[in-house]
């Protein structure tokens, strides 16, 4: 085996029931509930019209500018995945356009993170499959290779495995483990919550602010107001 030129099987998936559950959370409730620690970074903005994802991890490794694996792993796709590409971030050429898209959507698979360019911009906004991706160019890939399918990614520091839970709505992408799923999703059910208590207040002319203060003062910021 050709390590950098591979296709590979996934060990396992995240189970639909919570990828179900994860679907429902705003993606920076669920970012608070990891430490703010992980992210896939500015440069990934949504390319669809609206609306957000949740779906399991098929992952892939380009080469910047060239397609051969992302072909290879929407031939491999399965309903409910995203996929995942790591193609460095190249801008030079995109590595899918409307083709690809009508492919994929006819597979199942209910969203894309392309850490690389995409093509045929206008189509993804009719679609409306929800797409992040780095740019955009009218410049097409090659098919030449190598890369991998179906292991361990990283898009600015965010480390993806093939399986894991991946989110996304207008704020970004998210990656969350298959490990820490449960944990996460807890942490993020009680964070929302809380936040339902506090809008409520806010409505209703309630809200503690208190702690703004007691902030700056254990800061040692100077209050020359008091």
């Amino acid at each position: 085996m050709t390590i950098g030129f591979r296709i590979l099987k996934r060990d396992r998936v995240a189970p639909a029931e919570l990828v179900a559950e994860f679907a429902k959370l705003p993606v920076a409730n669920v970012s608070d509930s990891m430490s703010r620690m992980t992210a896939a970074g500015p440069t990934l903005r949504p390319m669809h019209t609206s609306g957000g994802m949740a779906g399991v991890a098929l992952t892939v490794k380009a080469r910047p500018g060239d397609n051969l694996m992302l072909h290879a792993a929407i031939d491999r796709a399965i309903p409910g995945d995203v996929i995942v590409v790591d193609a460095g971030g190249a801008l030079d050429n995109a590595l899918m356009g409307e083709l690809m898209l009508a492919y994929a959507i006819k597979k199942g698979v209910v969203g894309f993170v392309i850490n690389g360019a995409i093509r045929d911009l206008d189509n993804f906004r009719e679609t409306n499959l929800p797409t992040w991706a780095a740019g955009v160019t009218h410049r097409g890939p090659y098919k030449d290779g190598p890369g991998e399918v179906n292991v361990p990614v990283a898009i600015d520091g965010m480390v993806i495995h093939p399986g894991d839970i991946v989110i996304g709505d207008s704020d970004g992408v998210l990656c969350v483990p298959i490990d820490e799923a449960e944990t996460v999703l807890k942490a993020t059910k009680a964070k929302s919550e809380k936040e339902i208590k506090q809008m409520a207040a806010i409505e209703a002319g309630t809200n503690d602010r208190a702690w703004v203060d007691r902030a700056l003062k254990e800061r040692g910021c100077a209050l020359l107001e008091d």
